[in-house]
């Protein structure tokens, strides 16, 4: 009896504590893991998927990776690099806090106070990244950066989508319309964190967009590349502690040239998902894994940066233009204007370039006029491609003392002179080249007006001398006497 009832008191016991235990876990929606046999023979089956940017003709051929998605954009032109299903839709898991951070830089201050709320500390799920801030605590902007991007907290996440927008739903509302003016068409943002939502998605294109912009902000990329970061205790944030960066080409552990800068991203849906950013060569790329498995986000984003930096290289538009002439000399750059001048109406920008493959050389590549989204004194723009992908543009701008620098929107407004380039334009189908001659045509229209003046003179002189003449001939009737010998004797 004595046995029975102790293991009565045993279980009850037993029951007591797993009810306890259990009671504070949350339910999540991760799905049941699977083995690591699994994803590796997922990872492998990934790999053999198509690259699209090695089915272009005389592309470089770029390396086999086990993402399912990736791109490999150059951020200042755009071009696309490297291309595998860059547009198929993924859970970008944490990379969703370069929004969440870009959102914040635009519309905080570094030194505004945010305060942490009961629902921004306790709404993550238990065992996410964070770095324990309680509620009721607070700390300034530029430290929840860090601690958003080095340290990937949710709940500082949270906190600033708070501060930003009076609620978190608000926040993503704000995502949507930034990822819509970047050009994100497969977007769509749930929450500032990035745990797993079914409706919270985007691609590998689209979080290069991203990226772009976040890496354009000089702040953003000084917190973005930094190792580590020591949060100090305050009056409202009480601890000491240091938070180390996951990202290994930042911390060094993996070994990469030019790395300015980068975002983890990992749950079990979304796998592993990593953006980073290095610049070499002139050239500035963002590059986009998605769907990988630990460690090969890493080495295959580092195998895409080697391919990108040893394949591709900036290439001056000025130095290689042929397609387009003014004032009959090569290039937009004349040596002297309509009236002999040391000046131009337009000119190239020199500081244009594209991005070209090494197997291609200027000449097989294509370009066209556009007059769309000007800005500044830009009155056309020439777009350069191959294969419908795009290599970059140059502008085409109005010479500095040809227009107003007083900064008044009439200045700023252009498009009289865009249509008026746009009139000059000539082309030569034969030669494939195009002439901006304005010189010519200015020198044919005073042509034209000198000799009209010159008909309008003739014709004047020869009326005048017609007149004249019928005015002298009534007295050419009446012949002049002459004297002389014939006339002698003659007398009336």
């Amino acid at each position: 009896m004595k046995k029975d009832f102790a293991k009565r008191i045993a279980l009850i016991f037993l029951s007591a504590f797993i009810y306890i235990t259990t009671a504070y876990i949350p339910l999540t929606a991760y799905a049941a893991p699977a083995s690591e046999e699994e994803y590796q023979a997922a990872a492998e089956e990934r790999k053999a998927l198509p690259v699209q940017s090695n089915e272009v003709t005389e592309w470089p051929t770029g390396p086999a990776i086990s993402a399912a998605s990736a791109v490999l954009l150059e951020a200042n032109t755009g071009t696309i690099l490297y291309s595998k299903n860059i547009h198929q839709k993924s859970y970008p898991a944490s990379t969703t806090k370069l929004m969440t951070c870009l959102i914040a830089a635009e519309n905080a201050k570094l030194q505004e106070t945010v305060k942490f709320s009961q629902d921004a500390v306790f709404s993550i799920e238990s065992g996410s990244s964070n770095i324990g801030i309680d509620a009721g605590q607070s700390m300034p902007m530029e430290e929840c950066l860090y601690g958003i991007l080095v340290a990937s907290a949710n709940e500082v996440a949270n906190g600033v989508a708070e501060h930003i927008a009076g609620d978190m739903d608000s926040f993503a509302d704000m995502m949507n319309k930034r990822a819509a003016e970047l050009g994100c068409h497969n977007t769509h943002f749930m929450n500032a964190h990035g745990l797993y939502h079914e409706e919270h998605y985007t691609t590998a294109y689209d979080l290069a967009l991203i990226a772009c912009a976040f890496f354009d902000n000089d702040l953003l990329s000084k917190i973005g590349n930094t190792a580590s970061y020591h949060f100090e205790a305050t009056d409202t944030q009480p601890d000491d502690f240091i938070v180390r960066n996951k990202h290994k080409l930042i911390t060094g552990e993996i070994a990469c040239e030019g790395i300015k800068g980068g975002k983890t991203g990992y749950t079990d849906e979304a796998r592993q998902t990593l953006v980073t950013c290095a610049e070499k060569n002139g050239m500035k790329l963002i590059c986009v894994v998605m769907v990988e498995e630990t460690p090969d986000q890493f080495y295959d984003t580092v195998k895409l940066f080697d391919y990108g930096f040893t394949n591709f290289a900036v290439t001056n538009v000025s130095e290689y233009e042929t397609n387009y002439q003014i004032n009959g000399i090569t290039s937009f750059h004349g040596a002297h204007d309509v009236f002999g001048n040391s000046a131009t109406l337009f000119s190239l920008n020199e500081n244009s370039y594209i991005i070209l493959p090494k197997t291609l050389d200027f000449a097989d590549i294509s370009s066209k006029i556009s007059y769309e989204n000007l800005t500044g004194k830009e009155v056309a723009r020439i777009l350069y491609s191959y294969e419908n992908i795009s290599l970059g543009t140059a502008s085409v701008n109005l010479i500095p003392g040809h227009a107003s620098d007083s900064g008044s929107s009439e200045s700023k407004d252009i498009s009289g002179i865009s249509a008026f380039f746009n009139t000059v334009i000539q082309s030569e189908p034969e030669a494939n080249t195009v002439y901006i001659n304005v010189k010519l045509i200015l020198i044919m229209i005073i042509a034209f007006a000198t000799l009209l003046i010159a008909t309008f003179v003739i014709r004047a002189f020869i009326t005048d001398y017609k007149f004249s003449d019928i005015r002298k001939k009534p007295s050419s009737r009446f012949p002049k006497k002459h004297k002389g010998k014939h006339n002698k004797g003659l007398h009336f």
